[in-house]
């Protein structure tokens, strides 16, 4: 009997695994349409139209009496979204462990993401101060927020499972991309038949990308359980120094993790390549090599849907091969396909699909391993406090590639030399993960080492 209820239990604590893991894959679905739409394909070329229609004679804007070039005033919005999430995620993170409600937090932070997005329908016009306004709020609470759905991971998959698990939450991304993008194409398309312009059929895209951000998420808040952290005391006392203290504490810890310190300096220099790739792709299509919206949403689209296949098989590879040489091969196959990118003829959109097909392909993958990878490298109990350090290298460094592509524009006028700067973080990455002793770092982690990885 009591062997019965032995196995009852632990089947049914396997059911809810499931279902948890379920509910987790849908913040992805939800929250990716605003990368792919927003990030990646209508809000860089139409923000940046909006700065010329303000620029002065000489192509310049000037927020807060700071000249900028038009064309770079996007890339540097980007740069300025990720440092308030620096100064933001580590007092979140702090707060999550310390009373174990991530839950409410992501709420919090989801919303106010999807609501600066479905606000962007609003740009019209020169408001390019608004846009950028818009896009710091958006894209630092979609920083916030994965930083605590990143750390459920560790929470509802056990570590043979984590590979894929991660895997497919980037896949239900990619496929949700892929099916907004689509809709989003017939609409920019054929804008004329539905009686609207040119530009409210892009500002109908970016604010459709909030709506759909809020409404998926309830899914996920409905499904994941919050775990108390048997530290609740003191959880309203002085929340803004403790957080800071607490960081303090974290940051403490962490140099006691040389190893895990080791992957995330590897990680912040390679992912700030991909991440500036994601965001300024859609720049360098139009304004370099002359595409069209409609070409570059095509290519983005089929981003989308490789990058499904990518994740899935990068996940199966790990599998065979460990997740540290898949995500070191994904490394190789982006310098070569950044490279190539550089001597791209303009006007011709069969080589940058080419391109986009070669991104498509270790994009999901390679992001998907990186974080399965890290969750084994966290000590049990202080998944916020490392996921908001590992969201600080996924995001919180990513300023620096944007930054370094336009300043690359401001001083050359050349989207290519900008492009090309990017190829140095993919090979820098690799030397710097090549080098991290996984096995030992899981170990020293207190986690138990898996047979492959």
């Amino acid at each position: 009997m009591g062997t019965d209820t032995v196995r009852t239990d632990t089947a049914d604590e396997a059911a809810g695994r499931r279902r948890e893991q379920r509910g987790w894959y849908f913040y992805d679905w939800a929250c990716s349409v605003y990368s792919t739409s927003v990030l990646t394909v209508f809000l860089g070329p139409y923000l940046t139209s909006v700065a010329e229609e303000a620029a002065d004679a000489d192509g310049f804007v000037h927020p807060l009496g700071i000249p900028v070039r038009a064309g770079s005033f996007f890339a540097y919005s980007v740069s300025l979204s990720v440092i308030v999430a620096v100064l933001v995620m580590p007092l979140v993170g702090a707060a999550a462990d310390r009373t174990g409600r991530k839950k409410p937090l992501l709420a919090a932070a989801a919303y106010t993401g999807a609501a600066a997005t479905t606000a962007m329908f609003l740009l019209d016009g020169d408001r390019y101060l608004l846009g950028g306004f818009l896009l710091v709020v958006a894209n630092a609470a979609q920083s916030v927020a994965m930083m605590l759905y990143n750390a459920y991971l560790p929470q509802i998959a056990p570590p043979e499972e984590r590979d894929a698990v991660s895997s497919r939450g980037w896949a239900f991304g990619y496929a949700s991309g892929s099916l907004m993008l689509i809709v989003n194409l017939v609409l920019y398309l054929a804008h004329d038949s539905f009686g609207v312009s040119e530009s409210t059929a892009v500002r109908i895209c970016l604010a459709s990308a909030g709506l759909w951000w809020g409404a998926w998420a309830l899914i996920p808040l409905r499904r994941l359980r919050d775990r108390r952290s048997g530290s609740d005391q003191g959880a309203g006392q002085a929340g803004g120094a403790m957080g800071f203290r607490q960081l303090a504490a974290t940051i403490r810890d962490m140099r006691r993790h040389p190893l895990t310190l080791a992957f995330l300096l590897a990680y912040l220099i390679y992912n700030d390549g991909i991440q500036t790739v994601i965001s300024q792709a859609s720049i360098y299509g139009s304004e370099e090599l002359g595409l069209g919206q409609s070409t570059l949403i095509g290519a983005v689209l089929l981003v989308q849907l490789l990058a499904v296949a990518g994740a899935l098989g990068m996940g199966r590879l790990a599998r065979i091969y460990g997740a540290k040489r898949t995500i070191l091969g994904s490394l190789v196959a982006w310098t070569v396909t950044l490279a190539a990118g550089y001597f791209l003829p303009a006007g011709a959109p069969v080589w940058f699909f080419v391109l986009a097909a070669g991104i498509g392909l270790v994009l999901g993958g390679s992001q998907a391993l990186s974080r399965s990878l890290f969750s084994h490298l966290v000590p049990p109990g202080k998944e916020a406090e490392y996921f908001s350090a590992y969201e600080l290298s996924d995001r919180g460094m990513s300023w620096l590639g944007p930054l370094l592509f336009g300043l690359t524009y401001q001083l050359t006028g050349s989207y290519r030399d900008a492009i090309i700067s990017l190829v140095a973080f993919f090979i820098i990455g690799f030397v710097l993960l090549a080098r991290v002793p996984v096995r030992r770092a899981i170990d020293d982690a207190g986690n138990p080492v898996p047979t492959t990885i």
